[in-house]
């Protein structure tokens, strides 16, 4: 089967933007990112939309906003998607899946979020729809709770690995500093990041604000063709592999701490595209917490069960360490805008493997890994890209 590839992209800044609303992120990107792939509005065959909302905005059907940046699309077919963290990834497998069924040539994928246009707290009880509320919303701290519950249940089992949090945290941050689209361009430094204070409390058991993703907003979006459209465009990054395996929603029926659906995803996305997870040049995860990184590069292979953390320790996932991972800077330092996030995900790994990622480039990237997950590790989305063009 022909895969379809990527063949032009827009980005918006990642923070607490001026942007009143997901309209008008929706509108800093849907028009650009047709300009960067060189295709008229005229040519798109589908539209699909990642918004979470969930209480985030009073307006919903998303889908139709596309037009209302760009009039020439008003009578194109468009779908809102929406899959807990892993919405964007969820409109760009749709779009896929448009493409490679034969449906259309060209499809526009839209992911965004505005997520401080409410009060604090309120974020945190929207962030709870991502969870199984019969069992974990009262659980303290919302979704911060379920993965500080998560981590706790890793110390027990494996030992107390906070100082291997503070690592990840600390080199996310580094990483971030080359990003000029990223939230939080800070190096905060392992000692910040590995001590408690008033700058950085605990937040939920043995959770630090530090290794916590920030609350954002922000927009990315995708132009996604098929291979022989996309042989005739400026770029391609095709997909050599994708894969989406869910997992159960409530943690009770579950080992928490084994992230089984994305061991699964990884596997099949591995096995699909005829490689090892040390054929990869780079990886951009869902670090929505550190714990779910360090938990992470256990699922992909980097690490036995229960040993994630030496990953950290050693520096296998820094820049020039074996396998980068979070070059962009990651959910903790580029930011989590929830629609956003998977789209904003394969831009950045789209980036590198074009050489157009600027001081994040990483010298002779050819093959990408992106994971994006749904709740914790409910959904979950593996890409395999690499260039085609």
């Amino acid at each position: 089967m022909s895969r379809a590839a990527i063949v032009g992209w827009a980005h918006s800044p990642f923070g607490k933007l001026e942007d009143p609303d997901v309209e008008s992120l929706i509108g800093r990107v849907a028009a650009d990112a047709l300009v960067h792939a060189g295709v008229a509005p005229a040519d798109v065959d589908a539209i699909t939309v990642g918004v979470y909302n969930n209480g985030f905005s009073k307006q919903g059907f998303e889908a139709s906003m596309v037009a209302l940046a760009v009039p020439e699309l008003a009578y194109t077919p468009a779908t809102h998607m929406e899959n807990a963290c892993a919405t964007g990834s969820a409109a760009i497998y749709s779009a896929l899946d448009f493409i490679e069924s034969g449906r259309g040539r060209i499809a526009l994928v839209v992911g965004a979020e505005k997520m401080t246009g409410i009060p604090t707290a309120a974020v945190g009880d929207v962030l709870l729809s991502g969870c199984y509320r019969k069992e974990e919303a009262e659980v303290d701290a919302g979704f911060a709770g379920i993965f500080g519950r998560i981590a706790q249940h890793y110390f027990q089992r494996h030992g107390d690995r906070s100082e291997e949090l503070a690592m990840i945290a600390a080199k996310n941050h580094r990483h971030g500093l080359a990003n000029p689209l990223a939230h939080m361009r800070k190096d905060f430094g392992f000692d910040f990041c590995n001590t408690v204070s008033d700058k950085n409390p605990r937040v939920a058991g043995p959770l630090r604000r530090t290794d916590c993703s920030l609350v954002s907003d922000g927009a990315a979006a995708l132009v996604l063709a098929d291979e022989e459209t996309a042989m005739s465009l400026a770029r391609a990054v095709r997909f050599r592999a994708r894969q989406h395996v869910n997992d159960f929603l409530p943690l009770s029926r579950r080992d928490p701490i084994a992230f089984e659906g994305a061991r699964r995803a990884w596997t099949k996305a591995r096995e699909d595209a005829g490689i090892a997870i040390d054929d990869l040049d780079l990886v951009e995860t869902h670090d929505c917490f550190t714990v779910a990184e360090m938990i992470e590069y256990e699922a992909m292979g980097l690490a036995a069960p229960g040993e994630g953390w030496r990953v950290a320790r050693e520096g296998q996932s820094s820049r020039g360490g074996r396998l980068p991972v979070n070059l962009s800077g990651g959910l903790k330092s580029r930011g989590h805008p929830i629609g956003a996030t998977g789209v904003s995900q394969h831009v950045m790994a789209a980036m590198q493997l074009m050489g157009e990622a600027g001081e994040m480039q990483l010298d002779g990237a050819a093959l990408a890994g992106v994971f994006n997950m749904g709740g914790a590790a409910v959904a979950n989305y593996v890409s395999i890209l690499e260039r085609l063009k």
